[in-house]
This record gives structure tokens, C-alpha cells and sequence, in this order.
């Protein structure tokens, strides 16, 4: 009863805001397949940059300030807006955090449906997926700061080196 209570506060909230409903919209049907993911049938897929990253630091020089500026581009693309991008210091509205909470509430709920939960992620694979995702992801948080770090003692312009401003 709690989580339904949870449920219809945060849909409500989600209709204070426009770009908020669409996100939440937009997620609806992930988080209802999210069972999908347990039994390993759906998969969230690594993307081509991360995949062919062999550890977080490249045995080769990667170059000049223009290689480093893309590939850390490329890595920003896959992985999301860096710590000094000033998009990743936006706060998500009322409105935004509340459709979240919304998805995460109905996520539960289908995944609720498996019993013994753990167990059937663990024989299905999904488990071992969920982890090598994670690891891509942070072998490519790794590698983009320290191409920006080795951008910056070269003397590199931004995206190749943090942006201080």
C-alpha cells in the first residue's frame, strides 16, 4: 500500500512538469520490462567505445591535443556530461527526481514478480552482465580522466584538458 502511495504522489508530481512527464513517459517501459533483465532475455548494451577499451590507461601515447580532444569526446558521448561540463552541475527539478522515484517504485514492482530473485540473475548470466557493464563504464570514467590529466600537462585546450573555468 505504501509503494502504491509512493506511486500516485509521485505521478502526480510528474504532471507539474512537462519535460518531466516525458521522461518518465519515456522510461515507463523500461522500467515495466525491467523482469526482462533478470532472466538475462534484455540487455543493456556496452557501448562501442567503452567495449574496445583494454583497461582504463592505453599502453600507446595517444597523441596529439586534437587525438586526445577526440577521444575523450567520444568517451564523453558514451559515458555522460563530465564533473567540470557545466550541464553535470544542473540540479533535476521537483518534478524530474519525482518521476524517477515514480520508475524506480514500478521497476520494483515487476521485478517483484521473480521469485528467488538473486538466484535466477545469477544462473541467467545477468549477474555477470550487470558487472562487466559496470566495469566498462568505469574503465571509461578512468580513461577520460586521464587522457584530460595528460592533456592538461601538455598544455592542451578543452574537452582534451578539465575545463577550470
Amino acid at each position: 500500500m505504501r509503494r502504491f502511495a509512493l506511486l500516485l504522489l509521485a505521478l502526480a508530481a510528474c504532471a507539474t512538469s512537462r519535460d518531466a512527464a516525458d521522461t518518465t513517459g519515456d522510461g515507463l517501459g523500461d522500467a515495466v520490462t525491467s523482469p526482462l533483465e533478470d532472466v538475462n532475455i534484455k540487455r543493456e548494451e556496452i557501448p562501442v567505445v567503452l567495449r574496445a577499451l583494454r583497461g582504463p590507461y592505453p599502453l600507446r601515447d595517444p597523441g596529439s591535443c586534437e587525438a586526445i580532444a577526440a577521444h575523450v569526446r567520444d568517451l564523453t558521448a558514451a559515458l555522460g556530461p563530465d564533473a567540470d561540463d557545466p550541464a553535470a552541475g544542473e540540479d533535476p527539478t521537483f518534478g524530474e527526481k519525482a518521476g524517477d522515484s515514480a520508475l524506480d517504485v514500478i521497476a520494483d514492482t515487476a521485478s517483484d514478480i521473480i521469485p528467488f530473485r538473486g538466484v535466477v540473475r545469477y544462473a541467467t548470466g545477468a549477474t555477470r552482465h550487470d558487472r562487466m557493464v559496470r566495469e566498462a563504464y568505469q574503465n571509461g570514467i578512468a580513461r577520460r580522466a586521464y587522457l584530460k590529466g595528460l592533456g592538461e600537462v601538455r598544455g592542451c585546450p578543452p574537452p582534451a584538458a578539465p575545463d577550470r573555468r
